[in-house]
């Protein structure tokens, strides 16, 4: 299987400093990062590490659950997904305070209740939330 990369140009400090991530293996975007930024309601123009993992987190979950609707039985049609990944204080530092996904389905072949437990395995499932396991990961799931 494929490995994937991607680097950050930092340069000053914590409160006073910046830099650019870049999406490597794609080549696709590089985005600015900063503290005060991350730390801001208002993301001002940069992304975060939350911002990224919420995308990660949401394709990911996305294309699990697009795979355990057909072996279910079903043929999804088209399905959003919405992850929102928290920050807050911990002991030292910042923590990830949980993560939210919410995701709506148009599917036929497939009622409320196997929508239902093909997304929650899905959540369980999908690598990315494997990889966060020390996250609360709650789940909203309905069809459309």
């Amino acid at each position: 299987m494929p490995t994937r990369t991607a680097r950050t140009a930092w340069n000053g400090t914590l409160q006073d400093g910046g830099g650019q991530s870049e999406l490597t293996s794609s080549g696709l975007a590089t985005f600015d990062v900063s503290f005060p930024t991350r730390a801001a309601d208002d993301a001002n123009g940069a992304t975060s590490p939350e911002e990224l993992i919420a995308a990660a987190h949401s394709s990911c979950y996305a294309m699990q659950l697009s795979a355990l609707i057909a072996e279910a039985g079903g043929v999804p049609q088209s399905l959003e997904v919405t992850a929102v990944v928290g920050l807050g204080p911990d002991t030292v530092g910042f923590k990830l305070t949980g993560i939210a996904l919410t995701v709506r389905g148009e599917v036929e072949g497939l009622d409320e209740d196997g929508f239902a437990r093909a997304a929650q395995a899905a959540k369980e499932s999908c690598p990315v939330s494997k990889a966060l396991t020390g996250v609360e990961i709650t789940l909203d799931a309905a069809l459309a």
